[in-house]
């Protein structure tokens, strides 16, 4: 992921000017492309079509998992101060020293079923895995380069391959993050500038072995590995999540990969590919977008701790009611939730963010209605306000979000997920006229006492809250 780490509910984050994050310059876009896409060419009811499983799903799981476990955080009795799948740049490794961590990568402790009977049980409907990430390490079994998990290590298996065979069984959609331009172990690769010391100003390099031709690295290395991951897992992916284009990402060279991704008119992707191509997602980093993105469809990823890839003293897990509000929030402004784990070298989902998932699951049990196949609020009323002492990464008053309720839609109905219950239910606008009341979580629906005068609404609730993060309570509408 882009260099960020997470604070609070409302999730800011730090930045070198490199990525997609609150306050910073968004990843440039242009409706002129050499090759066009999918997205220029489809008609606003095929894009609905493409889309539709997408928009219905709101939860997916983000798994950020490599070489990178090995250390965890620490190298050299060095510890880092920032995310784990980023050491090798942060502490400046020689290529051949975290190439030597394959040989030690044996995650025996690896579960498809497990990992993706996890994300069931939390209310996911989609994974999304680091095929490769920026350090070059194919998690895949691959033909393009030795450098991949059944070659390069005693382990000898493909993860994404029995993922597919458990997604398939258990009804959940795969996806694969691939870094396109960013390769720290490739000779070409690109690497993101960071002012470190040993790292070359033009090229971010710290190693002699990471010189060599961009162009040479994208034909030879990163297109073709696209292209297996395209072509080997049958019917996935269904998302590609690219990552960090850089500047070397020109409209050209991402055309190339545009060609690709057109022979597969079904597949979602997302606006980080570069070369001004907008894709089909917004992609948020750690923060959720005060309005969210109107009119276009949009994705928060955000960490359950501070970290992506697994890092052992990062134990600043965030809590349940944060992790569930924070979805709740997402889907009341039409985005979806990409929530990570990191799992350590032997392949196992660290403790506490199990615990979290299956929490967020048993309250998805309830009241999922509210949250699945839903459109953001029909409301117009303020989620926050914004500071007029406190500056936000971009100069401007930095959005201070309040959690009294929010509200999803859908055709006939309208969910209020309520935080701070007061025994009653208040707004001054209310857009539909209300046919009916009841609390999602009383299994017997008992009808509540409402009264709409012109506008205003006010519904009756019982003295106290069925559920102490979130109680839903639904009203039934006509238009």
């Amino acid at each position: 992921m882009y260099r960020s780490i997470a604070t609070g509910i409302l999730l800011a984050s730090a930045s070198l000017g490199y990525a997609q994050l609150e306050g910073s310059a968004p990843i440039p876009q242009s409706p002129n492309h050499p090759v066009p896409a999918i997205q220029d060419t489809e008609t606003p009811a095929q894009r609905d079509a493409r889309m539709a499983w997408w928009r219905d799903a709101r939860f997916g799981m983000f798994i950020h998992w490599g070489l990178y476990s090995i250390p965890a955080g620490e190298w050299n009795g060095k510890r880092t101060d920032h995310i784990g799948e980023w050491i090798m740049n942060d502490l400046s490794i020689p290529v051949a020293d975290y190439k030597a961590f394959a040989k030690q990568f044996n995650p025996t402790g690896f579960s498809a079923h497990d990992i993706v009977a996890l994300a069931k049980a939390a209310g996911m409907k989609y994974i999304v895995i680091t095929s490769k990430h920026h350090d070059g390490f194919a998690m895949f079994g691959s033909k393009v380069d030795p450098f991949n998990i059944v070659d390069a290590t005693p382990f000898h298996r493909d993860p994404l391959k029995e993922l597919a065979e458990e997604c398939r069984k258990q009804g959940i959609k795969l996806g694969f993050y691939y870094s396109q331009s960013q390769d720290w172990t490739a000779p070409g690769g690109g690497a993101a500038y960071r002012n470190l010391p040993g790292h070359d100003k033009q090229t971010g390099h710290w190693d002699k072995a990471q010189d060599g031709s961009f162009d040479d690295y994208l034909h030879k290395k990163s297109i073709p590995q696209i292209k297996e991951l395209l072509e080997n897992y049958k019917e996935f992916p269904v998302v590609v999540w690219f990552d960090t284009p850089g500047k070397a990402m020109t409209p050209e060279r991402a055309a190339e990969v545009v060609k690709l991704l057109n022979k597969y008119p079904n597949l979602i992707w997302n606006n980080r590919l570069g070369g001004g191509y907008k894709g089909d997602t917004e992609t948020p980093e750690q923060y959720i977008p005060p309005q969210g993105y109107p009119g276009r469809d949009w994705e928060s990823c955000m960490t359950i701790n501070d970290t992506w890839g697994f890092k052992s003293f990062d134990t600043n897990f965030k809590s349940e009611e944060t992790l569930l509000r924070n979805l709740i929030d997402i889907a009341s402004k039409g985005g979806n939730y990409l929530l990570n784990i990191g799992p350590d070298s032997h392949g196992i989902v660290p403790a506490p963010e199990v615990e979290r998932l299956r929490a967020m699951g048993k309250w998805l049990d309830v009241n999922g209605e509210a949250i699945y196949g839903t459109s953001a609020t029909i409301f117009d009323t303020p989620t926050g306000t914004f500071s007029t002492t406190e500056k936000g990464r971009n100069g401007q008053p930095r959005f201070i979000p309040t959690w009294n309720w929010r509200s999803t839609t859908k055709a006939n109905k309208v969910y209020v997920e309520i935080f701070d219950w007061k025994g009653s239910f208040h707004v001054d606008k209310m857009p539909r006229k209300v046919t009916g009341a009841y609390l999602l979580a009383d299994k017997a629906h008992k009808p509540l006492k409402f009264t709409q005068n012109g506008d205003s609404l006010d519904v009756q609730l019982p003295a106290k809250a069925l559920d102490p993060i979130a109680t839903v309570l639904v009203l039934n509408t006509t238009k």
